[in-house]
């Protein structure tokens, strides 16, 4: 059984609020776990207090017993200082968008032009 730390919304509509349980990693997403461990409120702002509240004690039983966090409860728990994530790193993110670049969406016109040429010359000769 893969056991995971994950966040379950239970907000209404436009009032997004997470619950952090641990839960079988078969289970879904809002569907049954094991513990409730804390809430999560991103609608409070970052300096409060209230935004997260663990159980930090039981948070360090589950992580013994080898339960895994996702990348959210990862921050919460560095934050909280239990555990320390690993940074990411991804070097496109910083990089300017180029226009008629293949990758932003737009096609080379100069790549497309001598490929359209070549059957209509071996047609005429």
């Amino acid at each position: 059984m893969g056991l995971v730390i994950r966040l379950t919304r239970v907000g209404a509509k436009k009032r997004p609020q997470y619950r952090v349980v641990v839960a079988d990693s078969r289970f879904p997403r809002d569907g049954r776990f094991l513990e409730k461990l804390g809430t999560y409120n991103p609608m409070l702002p970052k300096e409060g207090g209230k935004r997260v509240e663990l159980e930090l004690e039981r948070v360090k039983y589950w992580l013994s017993k080898g339960a895994l966090p996702s990348d959210r409860v990862a921050r919460f728990l560095d934050a909280a200082g239990l555990m320390k994530r690993k940074p990411r790193n991804n070097p496109q993110k910083a990089k300017p968008k180029v226009k008629g670049d293949a990758a932003a969406g737009g096609a080379a016109p100069t790549a497309a032009a001598p490929a359209a040429e070549k059957p209509a010359e071996a047609a005429a000769g």
